[in-house]
């Protein structure tokens, strides 16, 4: 599956997996609940068919998602 069967928040999310934030990182920069941000990530794992964030990062490198830069330090 590409990068463009994801919502565009699961985009987002995976550009935060990208730049190596945890999920309470991406939950405060985003104004999530925690619980919000562990379903797209659980939603993002199942449909690019991987099973970490390493892969999630790999995957989001190789396929031209350009990582959030917020300003914050990781």
């Amino acid at each position: 599956m590409s990068i463009s069967h994801l919502t565009e928040r699961e985009q987002e999310i995976l550009s935060h997996i990208s730049c190596g934030k945890q999920n309470k990182e991406i939950a405060k920069t985003l104004g999530l609940a925690l619980r919000t941000v562990e379903h797209h990530v659980t939603q993002i794992f199942f449909k690019l068919n991987i099973s970490n964030r390493t892969e999630a990062a790999l995957y989001a490198h190789k396929n031209g998602l350009q990582p959030i830069d917020d300003g914050n330090p990781q």
